[in-house]
């Protein structure tokens, strides 16, 4: 398309969802399939008036899903209710770790045996399409920080964290093609990329993301002033995220772990310091308004919610219009179809059971857990990274097949029936 019908289409695309956004909050459809539907209409599928080339793009997507990405893990980490205890992070812990490896393996045997890939790229596809979306599955995630629905909650702390763990997967996956050195037997896999990596990624997070909390904190008691929340926000993901790089850790990790102590370190400074002040009140008395103190100041962690919230609102536009730009016709195979149904199906409600078979959480939220695995940009972004560093042709044109299909499902399947099911959970009691 010319820049004139650009223009032209995504300001009328704004206005309309900005204009009937009363009616369409109504309907059982989020945003993201709105958005794709308009990237299939002007796409190859229907008036065909442009064509996104995700292999020829491969570089402008990768920056583009990484950013997204980023984003959005730093406000899911910053809605993490406080304080951080095992009891509670216990399930999505294990989703990040035991869920995510089920699901990788599961997914590579269907690979290996169903679509008769190599071995390398099974593990590849299963590490492309294993992780949840923090992007695209803002329906079923926490609304605001301390929201206390333990199903958004273990949705969205599995999603902060699983973007960082299924890099392991990856690039064990890219190893095994020849992409990347893993060692003799795994050695350098095991040691580098899963041991040192994870955990200092999630160290440097927690480093950076409380010392911004005690400087913040510092600079306003002092000086009686407010920060400008949204340029420290973006200022912390990109310290992280850039000393991530150069010390070869997870830098989806360390972003989410980032935000995460940074709003523990908030949360516990505003509480405290409401404490010191409160002498005329019971204890009981100033803990609780100390803990509403925390949630209504603006701190670095909730005041740039608003504008990283808007950020992710712009990416999931243009994201989804691109998605919807590389769809043909003839690109909805048995094949890939097929992938996608044994994903939403099997491999993810049967990682979430086994995952969670040792908790005492409810079976319908492991039931809602297990089919709100929703896919999207995190996908994308992992494909595009192992194609820019030398995935074979062929190969490359394969997994984008097939990783395309299992996102757009994922978009449509998931997109209708989270809000019917969503509301059908509050209405029912706890049991």
């Amino acid at each position: 398309m010319s820049s004139e019908l650009w223009f032209l289409f995504l300001g009328g695309l704004l206005l309309f969802m900005g204009l009937t956004s009363w009616t369409w909050r109504r309907l059982p459809v989020t945003t993201a399939i709105i958005y794709l539907i308009a990237g299939v209409t002007v796409g190859p599928t229907f008036l065909n008036l442009f064509h996104f080339n995700p292999l020829r793009e491969a570089g402008l997507l990768e920056v583009l899903t990484e950013v997204a990405a980023l984003i959005s893990l730093f406000s899911a980490g910053v809605k993490m209710p406080v304080p951080v205890t095992y009891a509670r992070w216990r399930a999505p812990l294990l989703l990040a770790s035991a869920s995510m490896f089920v699901t990788v393996m599961l997914v590579a045997l269907f690979a290996y045996f169903v679509l008769g890939l190599p071995f390398g790229a099974c593990i590849l596809l299963g590490a492309i399409i294993a992780p949840t979306d923090p992007v695209l599955a803002t329906d079923v995630q926490s609304r605001h920080p301390g929201d206390p629905d333990r199903l958004r909650f273990t949705l969205t702390c599995e999603a902060g964290m699983n973007d960082g763990t299924a890099f392991p997967f990856v690039v064990l996956g890219m190893g095994l093609l020849g992409l990347h050195e893993i060692g003799k037997f795994g050695s350098r896999w095991v040691l580098e990329d899963v041991i040192w990596a994870t955990s200092g990624g999630v160290l440097l997070g927690v480093v950076l993301g409380s010392g911004l909390g005690y400087l913040g904190c510092f600079l306003r008691k002092k000086y009686q002033q407010g920060l400008l929340d949204d340029f420290l926000s973006l200022g912390l993901i990109g310290m992280v995220y850039g000393l991530s790089l150069y010390l070869h850790v997870w830098g989806f990790l360390a972003v989410f772990f980032a935000a995460v102590a940074l709003r523990q370190t908030e949360f516990k400074l505003t509480c405290s310091g409401s404490q010191e002040n409160g002498h005329s009140l019971h204890r009981s008395d100033s803990a609780s308004n100390a803990a509403l103190d925390a949630e209504s100041l603006p701190l670095v962690s909730t005041g740039s919610l608003a504008f990283n919230e808007h950020l992710e609102r712009l990416s999931e536009v243009v994201l989804m219009i691109l998605i919807g730009g590389t769809l043909f016709i003839n690109s909805w195979s048995w094949r890939a179809t097929g992938l996608a149904l044994f994903l939403f199906f099997v491999a993810r409600p049967a990682s979430v059971l086994a995952g969670l078979s040792a908790t005492r959480m409810p079976l319908r939220i492991r039931g809602l857990a297990g089919w709100f695995g929703v896919r999207g940009i995190g996908s994308l972004y992992y494909l595009m990274y192992a194609i820019e560093r030398g995935l074979p042709y062929d190969l490359a044109l394969e997994l984008i097949h097939l990783t395309l299909i299992v996102v757009t499902l994922s978009i449509i399947l998931h997109g209708l029936t989270v809000k019917p099911l969503m509301s059908y959970f509050r209405r029912r009691p706890s049991s």
